[in-house]
Parts: C-alpha cells; structure tokens; sequence
C-alpha cells in the first residue's frame, strides 16, 4: 500500500506530515531523506511482515511456558508438624524440611493455643523444637505458619498432651560412661517402665546417665543443660511409679539429700529401725549381785551344777559343807583330784583379789570350816553378806560374773 504524504515542517528529531484529508502524522526525521525540507511529498509504502510475527508470536509463548513452569506449578509446600517426644512437663516438637520451591523464606513461628509461642531461628537448619514448663497432663494445640516470598503457609494443628506423674514411657537416656553390667540393667529397667535408649545426646534425652563425668557426650550433656544422674534414680523411679526428683541423684549430690517416697520411705525406716534397735543397750539379764545375792544364799541347791569347775561356781562339796556345817564336823582335807576342783574356782573367782600368786592346791581343815562359819553368819546377817559382796566386786570384775551365774542356777 502506497501513501503519499506532505512534510510539513521538519523539527530536530520528529518531521509532521499531512495527509491529504488534512490530518498530521509525527514521524521520525531520521527515517526520511535528507534532503527533504518543508512541502516536500513522500511516498511511503505499508506491508504486513507475516515472518516476523510468527517468529515473535512464538518467542512469546516459549516465555509465558517457562514462567509457568518454574512460578507457577512447584510452589512452597506447608510444613508438616507432628510430636516426637512428650514429658511431664514439656514437649518435642519435630517438622519435616522446609520446602521453599523458588522462594524466599521470611519467617517460621510456632503458635501454642492460637498464640504466638515464638519464631524458629534459623528455620532452614532447625527441624525440631522442645517446649519446657508445660502444666502436668494438660492438653495443648500446636501450628506452624511459614511466611515466604510466594505467600503464607499454615501447617495443621497438632493437639498432644503432656504424660501424667506416673507415666514413665517419656523418660529418653543416654548413657555414659557405665560398666556393661550396670548398662545392661539399665536398659532392662527402661524397658520395664516403656523409657527408651539411645546413643546420642539429642533434643529428646531428658537424662544423661553415668557413674563417671567425662568424655564427649557428658560435655555435650552439660551444655545442653541436660541432668546428669546415676543408675540408681531410674530404679528409684522403677520402684517408686513415678518421676522422683533428680536433686538426690546427681552425680556428686549426697546420697543422704534423696528424698524418699512411700515404699522407700517405709524400708529406710525399718533399717532405721533395726539398727537403733540392735545399737540400743540391752537391759542386763544377769541380777544385780547386792539385791539377789542375800536372796540366792540362804537356799542351797540340791543338785550340783555340772560347770561348776569351768565357770567358777561353788562345787558340790562345798556346798554340801555350808548346808552342814552346824550338824556334822568338818571332813578331812579331800583328796588330790578334787582338791583341784576345788582350786579351780577359787582361782579363776578370787585369786586376784588376793594378789598375783594363786591359792594353794591343798586346803586345810581349818580353812574348810571357816568357809563354813562365814556362810553360816551370811545367812544369819544378809546385810553384811551384801556388803562383802559389793567389796568383792569392786576389786575384781570376775567376781560379779561369778556371783550372777550362781544366782542363775536352777534349783
């Protein structure tokens, strides 16, 4: 299509032309001749360019694919909460890695009971979360809202409940440094009561147990402000039922600082009990030479008591003088073998009393029947008989033995 057009005036940069039904046209300048000046008619011709609209045509559409394809399809995904471990006062929360597509994150929070609990730092890193100071068997509604470049994503609400005081299956140990009896028992006594094992120090481990403070995972322990304990507190929690308190079973805490529930209560009372009893004095059975002595005197036996030379008792014949001692004479010195029945006693009864050199084997007559007349007035005078006693035992500790143990003999 040919047009013929007039040049009505040519500025710098844009030339105006009229059309011949008196209409202007702005054109470039620099598209026209250059010798053209004003009244000067062009000629200018208009085409379709059918190649070069197709070309662009599908350079546009290959553009409009690709951000399709990498905007509009893969977006952020919303994070996928769920409880990893629970406690009787606090709760682990753990979420699958974030998935961003092509977007940017801006932040990660954590909402407790439609509340903001708090932001998660470093949210492309940190996939678990552990939230302390919760209220014993309280029920507790969790969420996850990720902020991106792309939008916002919500997570689903995550109801957990925290364990009662008598729920053990939360408590999650490490151990440490144990000898392999003492860690086999300790992971028999975890399965008992449903707690678990493991061999790392995680988010999860409530306690760290070791009879030893040192190696990696101790540090680890410490620095993560994890209590470190000994293998007895999971066996006091075993017996008890319950949580006991970790104060007592530190692992340089006294032993005496443990407080005990009902059932240990009641056995540390009776050991208490025990020993004050077995500690205690025990009342003598064995009477008091000063008050039974004038009682047990005036009744002679009737039958001889059989230890009487191993015990340092009175023998028979002796008592068969004093009991007959008014009646009959005195008998003749006795023979040799009795003669050292009758030295035995005195020996181990009353030889000190008379110093350092033992009485003579032989015992005369003379002696005889003044024991007889001695006995014969203690009878008569018990008063005085308890005050010979009571001499007697002052100077030798034997001799109060020997006197309780003829007060003893039956008769």
């Amino acid at each position: 299509m040919l047009v013929s057009l007039t040049v009505g005036k040519v500025d710098a940069g844009v030339a105006v032309l009229l059309t011949q039904d008196n209409r202007l046209i702005e054109f470039p300048s620099v598209l026209l001749p250059s010798n053209i000046t004003s009244g000067s008619i062009v000629d200018i011709t208009v085409a379709r360019n059918q190649t070069a609209e197709a070309a662009s045509a599908t350079a546009f559409q290959t553009l409009q694919k690709r951000i399709l394809n990498t905007y509009g399809i893969k977006t952020p995904a919303p994070p996928v909460l769920r409880l990893r471990n629970a406690t009787q006062t606090s709760l682990v929360l753990e979420w699958d890695p974030i998935d961003l597509a092509t977007a940017s994150i801006k932040s990660l929070s954590l909402y407790r009971n439609g509340s903001k609990a708090g932001s998660i730092p470093r949210p492309l890193e940190t996939r678990s979360t552990k939230i302390s100071g919760l209220a014993i068997h309280t029920e507790y509604t969790f969420h996850l809202v990720l902020r991106t470049t792309a939008g916002t994503y919500q997570s689903e609400k995550l109801t957990c409940r925290t364990h009662k005081m008598t729920d053990l299956s939360g408590i999650t140990v490490t151990p440490g440094v144990l000898p392999p009896q003492q860690k086999d028992a300790l992971a028999a006594a975890l399965d008992r009561i449903g707690g678990k094992l493991i061999d790392s120090v995680r988010i999860d481990t409530t306690h760290f147990v070791c009879t030893e403070g040192r190696g990696p995972l101790w540090e680890k322990a410490v620095e993560m402000n994890i209590p470190v304990v000994v293998p007895e507190w999971v066996d006091a929690c075993e017996s008890e039922g319950t949580i006991v308190s970790v104060r007592g079973y530190y692992l340089n805490a006294d032993p005496k600082a443990r407080q005990l529930g009902p059932i240990h209560g009641s056995t540390q009372h009776q050991r208490t009990t025990s020993t004050a009893t077995s500690s205690a004095p025990r009342p003598s059975t064995q009477p008091k030479p000063s008050q039974d002595g004038s009682q047990a005197l005036p009744e002679p036996p009737i039958t001889p008591f059989p230890g009487a030379g191993q015990s340092g008792q009175p023998t028979a014949e002796e008592r068969e003088l004093e009991s007959d001692e008014d009646d009959q004479s005195p008998p003749p010195p006795p023979p040799k073998d009795d003669d050292e029945e009758v030295a035995e006693p005195s020996v181990n009864g009353h030889a000190e009393q008379n110093g350092d050199k033992p009485s003579d084997t032989e015992v005369p007559a003379e002696k005889v029947e003044k024991d007889g007349n001695d006995s014969a007035e203690a009878v008569d005078k018990p008063d005085e008989k308890e005050e010979d006693s009571s001499s007697s035992e002052s100077k030798n500790g034997k001799g109060r033995e020997g006197e309780g143990d003829f007060n003893e003999v039956p008769l």
